[in-house]
């Protein structure tokens, strides 16, 4: 990190106390200085850096001891074939007598020139009495560089030594604040592996297997269907309809909404107990539903209650409506292509009698009321006719008018007559000596034309032994005649009534129009693997998210 941060900003740890290791034992003075004590193996081992002439390295295997006289050159040291452990023991004497030593081999050489040989016995008990460590332990943060190759030698050791650098309070902050996010975030990276691997095997169990376990069914268990489809409307006849219907009635006369209601009725009564009780009574559903054949999963057992049946019914029979065309689609399931059309034929023949029955109560009911009108008109009107016959058969007159001027014509004629006569009376009269002999007769004759006079003025007003008077009889066929007239006019409306309920009730009857008859299928429709495959993927997946979402609200107001 490259960011300069302060001691405010970070929370600084107090540093670890280090217990001091405990001194080592002194060795044995009759020891040599070598075996005073044993040094972990730093990969050197005892390996001499020997000169570059062929004949010190023959004799690099025995490494020569250390010379008594202290030579003070470089490069002579560096001839002597120094072991790394000497050199090791060399530059540690050095700093134990703070002399600026800038390699081992210039250690050698300083300490030979302050007059100590390191390779003394003196000097390594000395070294090891001051509290150094042992031959491979290093002071921390020796601040040791790179290491320089010996010519002629594959071997690197340490050459330059430099003074220790203990890190600030700031960076040692720094750092540790750095090294607490680097903790922080490989633990959030092992938690989110972890969470990912538990989320991964659960979407195994609850959703992966669940699906590979439809998939398996529907390709390889599930028993192929065979789909018959049908399409059908319900309709009116065009004619009456439109000659019959006014109004709102006749502008919808001619869509599919006048006939809505009952194409709903019918998809209804398809989709019914009734209709599958009706099919299975004549084609047996529930026997070729039940056949070893079908997949257990649609299979029904041969003692299936009526709600089973019902249930395989409802998910092999597809019944739909389509209110903008009035159309009325039908898709029939089974297990064998000409059985599908069975089906199908068999429940058209159901709605077009369920159709008849829609409108038959209705038509029945308009042409029962006016034909029991019309015939209580007819019968009345009967009754009344039959009453002027019996008034004329007991008055034995055929019409009373006709009598009244009859009569009134015979009145008339004898009055005229009677004029004459009495005129040729007085005159006769008018003579002194009137004859007798043609006078008496005239008298007696104008006497008689008086009585018959009187007798027919008398039958048309009075009431005599033989009979009611003609007002009577005229009164009464008058009366009788008028009911006939009334019962007539009566069944005239009566008629009229009931031509115009015939005509309702042509135009309530309902006509089923097949415009797509069911053909044998010569491929299966169902099961359609891959998408009911999807869709169990789907809806396993959607379980499962709404049962992880439940828990994890729950679990939150739980702890909250």
């Amino acid at each position: 990190m490259n960011t300069k941060l302060t001691a405010k900003r970070f929370r600084v740890r107090k540093p670890e106390t280090v217990e001091p290791l405990p001194p080592r034992k002194a060795a044995p003075a009759d020891l040599p200085g070598e075996m005073l004590f044993e040094p972990r193996d730093d990969g050197f081992g005892a390996q001499s850096f020997l000169p570059p002439d062929p004949a010190a390295r023959v004799q690099a295997g025995k490494p020569a001891p250390a010379p008594t006289a202290a030579g003070t050159d470089l490069e002579a040291i560096k001839r002597e074939g120094l072991t790394g452990r000497q050199l090791r023991l060399a530059r540690r004497l050095a700093q134990k007598h703070n002399l600026p030593a800038t390699s081992d081999f210039d250690a050698v050489r300083l300490l030979r020139k302050a007059g100590i040989d390191p390779f003394q016995r003196a000097s390594l008990l000395e070294l090891i009495g001051g509290g150094a460590g042992g031959g491979d332990d290093e002071p921390p943060n020796s601040g040791t560089r790179a290491l320089a190759p010996v010519p002629g030698d594959g071997v690197r050791l340490p050459q330059t030594i430099k003074p220790i650098q203990v890190p600030s309070t700031e960076v040692r902050a720094e750092q540790n604040h750095a090294a607490d996010i680097m903790r922080i975030q490989r633990d959030l990276a092992k938690r989110r592996r972890r969470k990912a691997a538990l989320l991964a095997l659960r979407l195994f169990f609850f959703v992966g297997l669940p699906t590979l376990l439809a998939g398996f069914y529907y390709y390889f268990v599930a028993t192929p269907l065979y789909a018959a489809k049908t399409e059908f409307v319900i309709q009116q006849s065009s004619s009456v309809a439109s000659g019959g219907a006014g109004g709102l009635g006749g502008l919808l006369s001619g869509t599919g909404f006048a006939t809505s209601q009952d194409s709903i009725t019918v998809q209804g009564y398809l989709q019914s107990r009734d209709a599958m009780l009706r099919l299975d009574k004549d084609l047996g559903y529930r026997a070729h539903f039940s056949d070893p054949a079908v997949d257990p999963v649609q299979r029904l057992s041969p003692d299936a209650t009526q709600e089973a049946a019902y249930k395989s019914y409802s998910r092999n029979i597809h019944i739909s409506y389509d209110p903008s065309e009035g159309l009325i689609r039908m898709e029939v399931l089974a297990t064998d292509p000409a059985k599908a059309v069975d089906f199908s034929q068999a429940l058209i023949s159901y709605a077009e009698e369920q159709v008849d029955e829609l409108t038959l109560r209705m038509r029945e009911d308009q042409m029962k009321g006016a034909r029991d009108t019309y015939e209580n008109a007819e019968q009345e009107m009967l009754d009344a006719q039959r009453r002027v016959v019996e008034l004329q058969e007991k008055y034995k007159v055929l019409s009373s008018e006709v009598e009244v001027q009859l009569i009134t014509t015979q009145i008339t004629q004898l009055d005229t007559q009677l004029t004459a006569d009495r005129l040729s009376l007085q005159q006769m009269q008018s003579n002194a000596n009137p004859n007798r002999a043609r006078m008496d007769p005239l008298v007696r004759r104008i006497a008689a034309m008086e009585a018959e006079v009187a007798s027919l003025r008398s039958k048309l007003t009075e009431t005599t032994g033989g009979g009611e008077s003609l007002a009577v009889v005229q009164g009464e066929l008058l009366v009788a005649q008028a009911d006939v007239q009334t019962r007539q006019l009566l069944l005239a409306q009566s008629l009229q009534a009931m031509e115009a309920a015939r005509v309702e009730a042509n135009r309530q009857v309902r006509y089923l129009s097949v415009s797509v008859s069911p053909v044998p299928p010569d491929e299966a429709a169902y099961p359609r693997a891959f998408e009911n495959t999807m869709v169990a993927l789907l809806i396993f997946g959607g379980i499962y998210l709404m049962i992880s979402m439940t828990v994890a609200i729950l679990r939150e107001q739980a702890t909250a």
